[in-house]
């Protein structure tokens, strides 16, 4: 606590508020006693409220910084690997080689799901969103794990924590072979990370997958570059599911329901969207001029950013993947020079400099899973697989804390209190 203090003066009342001082970012007010004098705040969307301490992620969104526990997200994403990161987010420091072997070879021991769960798959319809299939299948591993599903004791959190984090890619590509028609195929854990996962998706019990290491590296950068960002909709939605002190596993799955929104998971999907839409080079002057105008409608999706108000920090190097990408493959993409038309026009004219409309890690996200062979509506799915040990952090850290069941307040706008009046004399 800092030793400052805020006064709130509400007509003839004067409440003394506490403030406190995190080691980055604003002073945050304590309003919590303003209950007792009969008040409540409102803060739709709560874009002013901090409804919780965490160590995990800092934003700057004026300076376009992002830190996991410190290290800048550049850093991370040029140097480290999806699986060091996961370690980092879970637990608080670095491991030296000694920790991130123990910690790779217990991912691996459990990457396999159990042979049962295919049958969940066979329940959906073969056209189902693969959304909602994780969303399903990932809620219904506590029927499965529920040998360490004791939230207070910390090896269950910690065997949970490594199951999901394991199983993500082998629930995701199940996801992605059923909806095509193909057989499931097994992890192979002589692969690392991000080549096991690309393995799963495109092999076949006829013709395995020879991975592309430049393909996995990308794939492990948006694993990255998407493993967490502090107190987001899905993050927010998995601490609170977690405040009823419900499994790991289903505050995961309602967190995967919240990411599926177009304004949260799925703006990558909506960049190719819109890249369709478009078409050709020769549409995107009227495309922009569309945006520019307020009555058409029309929605420039991958730019800009709710909370960074400079340069998004991940899209460049996603950007920078983007190219390594395109290069390695040879591919000459017409929605590529749509997305790099775009890009010009974007940081270069006065209306999107001023709104700061810059491209966002979802705008050049899309176009690298759209080379490396993902399916579109794959997409969020691959966006909830990199989230998940940032989720997983977050509850963590909430469950090993004192903690209060979530309960936000209105602002109660509806009919007073009236008499029920019988059907016969209405």
């Amino acid at each position: 606590m800092s030793g400052k203090q805020a006064k709130l003066t509400v007509g003839d009342q004067s409440i003394d508020l506490p403030m406190y001082s995190g080691t980055l970012g604003p002073d945050v007010i304590d309003v919590k006693d303003v209950l007792a004098k009969g008040f409540f705040t409102y803060d739709p969307g709560f874009m002013a409220t901090a409804s919780c301490e965490s160590k995990i992620t800092f934003i700057d969104g004026d300076k376009g910084i992002l830190l996991h526990r410190g290290y800048p997200i550049e850093q991370l994403a040029t140097q480290s690997t999806y699986e060091e990161v996961c370690y980092l987010l879970l637990n608080g420091e670095l491991p030296n080689q000694a920790q991130m072997q123990d910690f790779r070879h217990r991912i691996k021991n459990h990457t396999m799901v159990h042979e049962q769960l295919q049958f969940f798959y066979r329940g959906f319809r073969r056209d189902a969103h693969p959304m909602a299939v994780m969303c399903g299948v990932v809620g219904a591993l506590s029927a499965f794990y529920h040998d360490s599903l004791d939230i207070r004791n910390p090896e269950h959190r910690q065997i949970s924590a490594i199951r999901l984090i394991a199983k993500m890619p082998t629930i995701a590509a199940m996801c992605y072979k059923y909806s095509v028609g193909q057989p499931f195929v097994y992890p192979k854990n002589e692969l690392d990370y991000s080549s096991n996962f690309l393995r799963m998706m495109f092999a076949t019990p006829c013709d395995d997958y020879e991975v592309n290491p430049i393909l996995a590296r990308a794939m492990d950068r948006i694993f990255i570059l998407h493993a967490d960002h502090e107190q987001n909709a899905s993050t927010s939605t998995v601490r609170m599911a977690g405040s009823t002190d419900a499994n790991p596993f289903a505050c995961i799955a309602a967190g995967i329901a919240a990411l599926w929104g177009p304004s949260h998971g799925g703006a990558n999907e909506a960049v190719l969207r819109m890249l369709s839409e478009i078409g050709t080079v020769k549409n995107v002057d009227d495309f922009v001029r569309r945006v520019k105008d307020k009555s058409d409608g029309t929605k420039l999706m991958g730019f800009g950013h709710r909370v960074y108000k400079n340069f998004d920090p991940r899209a460049k190097v996603m950007k920078q993947t983007c190219d390594e990408v395109l290069t390695a493959l040879g591919i000459q993409d017409p929605q590529l020079e749509l997305a790099m038309k775009l890009e010009e026009i974007a940081l270069n004219d006065e209306y999107f400099i001023s709104r700061k409309l810059y491209p966002n890690v979802d705008f050049y996200s899309g176009i690298i899973l759209k080379a490396i062979g993902i399916p579109l509506n794959l997409f969020t799915v691959i966006f909830a697989l990199g989230r998940t040990p940032g989720w997983i952090a977050h509850w963590q850290e909430m469950i090993a804390n004192p903690y209060k069941i979530a309960r936000p307040r209105q602002l109660y706008t509806g009919a007073v209190q009236r008499d029920y009046v019988s059907l016969q004399q209405r």
